[in-house]
């Protein structure tokens, strides 16, 4: 099987804010992860790890005492390194389509819900004409299960739900070959949770209109059974680093993942053990010098005092067995873990 080429190859992402008194929080620290067409990407990890910050650093959205090295390559455009002229006119809502964490906070509050819906079909599509225009709004609402009866209403009108809902209406507008959705499902049910997971992968299995014809997704969640069902591959952070990518087959399956941590947060899942992950993460302005995971793991030994390996896609001094296998990768795997 041809392998596929990546929509987003991330190589050495950090991001540094810089705090009063020449303080440093190393919110991200040298992620590597690719995002293939045709492929969701589930980045998981406890709240505080810096998922979140990561995506806001693709998007040029990180506040000004944030500094990031390494590069972010979409097609032959490096994000981190894009200029603000360049992003706001290039990149967002029209190569990366962005389901935010806090939608309420995106939508233009004096503004009504189909307002903005079919502003951003005129400017993101080939739609024209007023009738045309509010078709496709009402056909993008529809596709995040946003009921037609409160497109005229405002945002401050709508409950969290409902906000989110309109959020991923505006993101799957357009033909943007990376969609960056940043904890889609808050707020919502479990049957809008399985409807909203399922737009978003028929959203990438469909082949693009541009030129990379294929679209990818980037998943940032909390929630563990929407990225079964919709994710090709899991990326876990810990502490601002990526210590684990897996098929996400493999994850979830028998032998489970290898990292420890990994293997915590689906043993914390009700249908599993319900088993909390004991203890709090580090402080992220305040990392130890080796694993950071190593003060929460049974597994740990002096040898944790030093930063861990990587191999076979985990960052770990003494990983869970990987399964054994004769099947050749899946495709768009990397196994560049951060580290």
């Amino acid at each position: 099987m041809t392998e596929r080429s990546p929509v987003l190859s991330v190589r050495g992402l950090s991001v540094r804010f810089l705090m009063p008194g020449g303080r440093r929080v190393a919110a991200v620290t040298n992620a590597h992860f690719d995002v293939a067409a045709g492929e969701c990407l589930a980045l998981i990890g406890e709240s505080g790890c810096g998922k979140s910050v990561l995506a806001s650093a693709l998007l040029g959205l990180l506040p000004g005492n944030a500094q990031t090295a390494g590069e972010a390559m979409l097609g032959g455009l490096d994000l981190l390194s894009a200029d603000e002229r360049t992003l706001a006119r290039t990149v967002r809502g029209r190569l990366v389509g962005l389901i935010p964490q806090s939608p309420a906070a995106h939508l233009t509050p004096v503004r009504t819900v189909r307002s903005q819906v079919e502003e951003t079909v005129a400017a993101l599509t080939g739609v024209r004409g007023r009738a045309g225009v509010r078709s496709a709004a009402r056909a993008a609402a529809e596709r995040a299960a946003f009921p037609p009866g409160h497109l005229d209403r405002h945002p401050h009108e709508l409950s969290g739900g409902l906000a989110q809902r309109a959020a991923t209406a505006l993101a799957l507008v357009g033909d943007a070959p990376l969609l960056l959705a940043d904890e889609p499902t808050t707020g919502l049910d479990r049957d809008l949770v399985d409807h909203t997971v399922d737009e978003l992968r028929r959203h990438i299995d469909q082949p693009g209109e541009s030129a990379t014809a294929g679209r990818g997704l980037l998943m940032i969640t909390h929630d563990l059974a929407a990225a079964e069902r919709v994710a090709d591959r899991i990326a876990v952070m810990y502490a601002g680093r990526i210590v684990e990518l897996a098929d996400a087959e493999v994850f979830f399956g028998s032998r489970g993942p290898r990292h420890p941590y990994s293997r915590g947060l689906l043993q914390a899942l009700p249908d599993r053990a319900f088993t909390p992950v004991p203890g709090l993460p580090p402080e992220l302005g305040d990392l130890p010098d080796g694993c950071a995971f190593a003060a929460r793991c049974g597994r740990a030994d002096d040898a944790c005092a030093a930063l861990p390996p990587t191999a076979g896609g985990v960052a770990c001094h003494h990983p869970h067995p990987a399964p054994v296998t004769s099947e050749e990768p899946s495709r768009g795997v990397s196994e560049d873990v951060g580290a």
